[in-house]
């Protein structure tokens, strides 16, 4: 019986998808997941025997890019893959995924899902990943997630629950390479990093926290990169940076990055076309996931270099004829390596609001560096439902009051930016997530 309600569960899924589109009042990214969960509670379950590996990817930031750019890798290399590309990344988001890709008579080679830490663990009470690559831990929706050894636990407890889970860990995060299981770890990681942007900075006013061993000794760094993430040592126990299996050499210029990585004593080069230091690390992931794969160098070189950020990940656009780039913000680190990359000969939009997945906390404001913005050539229009507290945290953050424009409506705002007859004008949009959804249903 159960396998009969997964098969009407996929003639259910096209059949809602379809109406939803009709109506257009859905982006379609979960409702079709969560109502064929409710009408077949094991419908994960049963997916699992369509996909031949999964790679599940979580962490706080860069799960979409990561799991975007791997899945554009693997087809190029004329893969089938299953990924939820839109970024909805909890149960409901990856039982839509499937539930519109899977026919009873195809078989997927790969299914890459991001996924999110909380629900990692629930996840695998139906559905046994092969590969589990973490991106990164730092403090994120407070209110939702709570501190961090408690996002921490929700991961280490769903690798406990899948014993035969490969981990691919990020060397440079303590947090991240603390995670155990039986099967041996495997890390990626930065030696070397040269910034050689005109425009981006290196120095951030965020606040840095202190992170202790598991000793409880403070750690101490060598180099440290951003935020926790460097080469860390414990002088009390010895506890250090693993050794990472695939290394990265990375160049960040103004608008990509030139990636070198080196890995069982080969060496790879490649050039990504995607803003910033937090972009070269989520390439640095996806890639050694590819390499750990055996996908060719050759086509991963190729699918690095044509890939395109979607969903407000380094997005770019053109908005009523100017080139606009849109970057999410939502928490201090990922929010503090945005604002350096910003371009502050740009129109500046931030859009932030507070629903519940964005975080109703929203203090992390006051923790990112929105200093970066002090010296913007332009006005920065501030928007959503939080508009007057962004603007709150400009006028303290340096930036001179009449430069700073009010305005609530997401879709005012960004006709305000690019109203200018001057085509060259390009365009900034800093959204939080909610906030984005938004945008990207709007059309100019």
């Amino acid at each position: 019986m159960g396998k009969i309600k997964f098969y009407i569960s996929l003639l259910l899924a096209r059949f809602i998808y379809t109406a939803i589109k009709i109506v257009g009042k859905s982006s379609g990214t979960s409702f079709t997941g969560m109502t064929v969960l409710r009408f077949c509670p094991e419908f994960l379950k049963y997916c699992r025997s369509y996909v031949s590996q999964t790679i599940n990817v979580t962490g706080t930031n860069g799960k979409t890019t990561t799991s975007g750019l791997l899945a554009h890798i693997l087809e190029g290399n004329k893969n089938s893959v299953v990924h939820n590309v839109k970024g909805a990344n909890m149960l409901t988001g990856i039982a839509n995924a499937f539930a519109l890709n899977l026919n009873p008579f195809k078989a997927f080679d790969y299914a890459v899902l991001e996924s999110d830490e909380a629900y990692l663990t629930k996840f695998y009470d139906y559905y046994r990943a092969d590969f589990l690559l973490v991106t990164n831990l730092f403090r994120d929706q407070l209110d939702r997630y709570g501190e961090l050894s408690t996002t921490a636990s929700f991961i280490q407890n769903a690798i406990d629950k899948n014993q035969k889970l490969q981990l691919l860990l990020n060397a440079d995060d303590p947090l991240v390479a603390n995670f155990r299981n039986p099967v041996k770890n495997l890390y990626y990681g930065f030696e070397k990093i040269e910034i050689c942007s005109k425009k981006h900075t290196t120095v951030s006013n965020a606040p840095t926290e202190v992170f202790n061993c598991v000793c409880g000794e403070p750690l101490q760094y060598s180099v440290q990169f951003f935020a926790q993430q460097g080469h860390y040592y414990c002088p009390h126990c010895g506890f250090k940076r693993p050794e990472p299996d695939f290394k990265g050499y990375v160049k960040v210029y103004d608008d990509y990055s030139e990636l070198k990585i080196v890995y069982n004593n080969g060496e790879y080069f490649f050039r990504l076309n995607l803003v910033g230091l937090y972009n070269a690390y989520n390439a640095l992931a996806a890639i050694s996931q590819a390499l750990l794969l055996g996908i060719d160098k050759n086509v991963i070189s190729e699918a690095v270099l044509s890939y395109k950020s979607i969903f407000g990940r380094a997005e770019r656009r053109v908005i009523n004829g100017h080139e606009t780039l849109i970057q999410l913000i939502k928490n201090p680190t990922g929010a503090s390596e945005v604002l350096k990359t910003v371009d502050l000969n740009s129109n500046i939009v931030i859009a932030i609001n507070d629903n519940y997945a964005d975080g109703r906390d929203i203090s992390w404001l006051w923790d990112s560096d929105f200093e970066q913005l002090k010296d913007a050539k332009n006005p920065i229009v501030t928007s959503g439902i939080r508009a007057n507290d962004m603007a709150l945290r400009l006028k303290y953050a340096g930036v001179a009051q009449d430069k700073i424009i009010v305005e609530p409506d997401i879709k005012t705002a960004i006709e305000i930016v690019t109203k200018s007859d001057k085509i060259e004008d390009r365009v900034t949009i800093l959204p939080s997530y909610t906030a984005l959804l938004k945008i990207n249903k709007m059309k100019f």
